[in-house]
């Protein structure tokens, strides 16, 4: 990886793929990976602190059924489902356990990568 930190938007895949947990702690913005199942398997100290929920309960859970159900819809979820290699930035209201965030998704998935990523950007 290089030098500077990566961005929401120049941060990639395998650059996620290849970070340790403190390196994607050091984030400036949310990270969450989700395993083919939608458990969640990364969850960055930044989206923790910013969105208040707990990484103990976030953790093993069914992503989009549980945590990020108001993400559970066309515009996020069901994309991962169409679209085998995925980079979009979708802009976005959080609304689950909170007052409406305007926030930018940054949706990342291959098809010869496991795991699938939603970066949060308030």
């Amino acid at each position: 990886m290089p030098d500077t930190k990566p961005t929401f938007e120049t941060v990639g895949l395998a650059d996620l793929e290849n970070m340790t947990r403190d390196e994607q702690d050091a984030l400036d913005f949310g990270v969450i990976g989700l395993r083919p199942d939608t458990r969640a398997d990364v969850y960055n100290a930044t989206e923790a602190k910013l969105s208040g929920v707990d990484p103990s309960k976030v953790f093993g859970a069914t992503f989009f059924a549980t945590i990020g159900q108001c993400m559970n819809n066309f515009m996020v979820a069901q994309r991962f489902e169409d679209e085998p290699d995925l980079d979009a930035i979708v802009p976005f209201v959080l609304t689950l356990r909170m007052r409406p965030t305007p926030v930018r998704l940054r949706l990342l998935q291959a098809s010869d990568v496991e795991r699938r990523y939603i970066l949060v950007e308030r």
